[in-house]
């Protein structure tokens, strides 16, 4: 075993003796009214650290009855997202987060657990293009020298990939397999030194006019200052031709994926929350982004749920905090958002699929799947259904993989940019 395993198991061993770990079922957790239990506090907060391990050869994740799963792409280097082109191809965008200074215990702790559970590693900084050819998947270097790219969208013939620090656009032509024109800067994106939330999400318009930017917190409780966290926990609306930005929407953590939600029109964002006071505490969630809204983040949780951590108080703040449609239990982690209208797997017409990452912050350990939820009037109802497992072992010592982006192909199957595992992965009707 690894000696960095090692310290990350000793390290979970001894934080997670802070915390008796969680106390609801996560189903309790689900959907609009969460239960949500007294905070705590701790000096450290408690870790459960799976070991990575690669995937064995012929092993894949498991999915639901009626559904078959296949790896179109391998190799890759930490694939985040997955872009599906009007002629059939697939963008995979391959990143990492960028190198932050080391100035505390915590965070010296948090980069050897990091490398230990696999997620950490160099990123690939470029866009991988993949193409079925004939039934075989070919991998094209598209893009290369990005900084961490992460959300990506094609208006007409213009490709705009959201960088850790920055918006850029490309020109595109269908069919071609590469492109070495120099990036276009559309906008700066907050980024940093410390940029510690670096992910940036990326949506457009129905009418390609604006492009919506996820941009997540600089901390977890505005530790590093208030001053840091400038045009960040919010979603930003850029216009796509002078690259105008003003803040949309504000309070929301980290919004790591958005999309518009078909019935209603209206934009839906997947956000993580905060950490540290609990395995139970606080439910990610997706929620329909109100243009203007105030969502809480640092001052309250799931509406007006104050956190005492947040100083000064902002009660003004606290009093416009609006709740989250749905919450998604504690600590999952979700990357990635679709809402899928393709024919090949009706039964999931209409309802959102969600990545859940999985994080450390809950014992026992929570996501690390991929889950579906029933949308009815452009609400969602029930509770998330496993669609895609197994990324995950059943006694989660070992993680093999980690969902992150999702996209639906031409034909309707269900992409997956596998994280930790390197790769891409392809769910359809059997």
């Amino acid at each position: 075993m690894k000696k960095q395993t090692l310290i990350a198991m000793a390290l979970t061993a001894l934080l997670a003796g802070c915390d008796s770990g969680a106390q609801l079922d996560p189903q309790k957790q689900t959907g609009p009214n969460p239960e949500l239990p007294e905070a705590k506090n701790f000096f450290m907060p408690p870790m459960q650290v799976p070991e990575g391990v690669p995937w064995k050869q012929g092993e894949m994740p498991k999915v639901a009855q009626g559904l078959k799963i296949e790896k179109i792409a391998e190799n890759l280097k930490h694939p985040r997202q997955v872009l599906t082109l009007p002629n059939g191809d697939v963008l995979v965008a391959e990143s990492n987060g960028p190198a932050k200074p080391t100035t505390r215990p915590k965070q010296l702790i948090m980069g050897i657990v990091q490398k230990a559970s696999g997620k950490g590693g160099e990123g690939g900084n470029r866009i991988t293009l993949l193409r079925n050819v004939n039934g075989k998947w070919e991998q094209h270097v598209f893009i290369e020298n990005l900084f961490s790219p992460f959300g990506m969208q094609l208006i007409g013939n213009t490709l705009y990939v959201a960088n850790a620090d920055s918006l850029v656009k490309f020109p595109y032509q269908e069919g071609q397999t590469e492109i070495r024109t120099p990036p276009q800067l559309v906008t700066d994106l907050p980024g940093g030194p410390i940029n510690h939330h670096w992910t940036k999400a990326l949506v457009a318009s129905p009418d390609g006019s604006k492009l919506y930017v996820g941009i997540g917190s600089n901390s977890n409780i505005t530790e590093n200052g208030i001053g840091a966290e400038y045009h960040r926990a919010a979603v930003l609306e850029v216009d796509a031709a002078s690259g105008a930005t003003r803040l949309y929407a504000t309070g929301l953590r980290n919004p790591t994926g958005l999309q518009w939600e078909p019935q209603s029109n209206r934009l839906w964002a997947i956000v993580n929350e905060r950490d540290e006071i609990g395995s139970d505490l606080v439910p990610d969630y997706m929620t329909s982004v109100q243009e203007n809204g105030f969502y809480g983040w640092p001052y309250s949780y799931f509406g007006q749920h104050v956190d005492t951590r947040a100083q000064p108080q902002r009660p003004d703040l606290v009093e416009k905090a609006i709740k989250p449609d749905y919450a998604l239990s504690s600590h999952v982690a979700p990357l990635g958002l679709l809402f899928y209208q393709a024919d090949n797997m009706p039964q999931y017409r209409g309802g959102a699929f969600v990545s859940e990452h999985g994080s450390w912050n809950r014992t026992p350990l929570n996501g690390y799947q991929v889950v579906w939820v029933k949308f009815e009037n452009g609400k969602p109802v029930g509770l998330p259904q496993p669609v895609v497992t197994g990324f995950l072992t059943d006694d989660q010592k070992q993680v093999r993989g980690l969902p992150v982006g999702l996209a639906a192909d031409r034909q309707g199957g269900l992409l997956i940019a596998d994280d930790a595992g390197n790769t891409v992965w392809r769910v359809s009707a059997k």
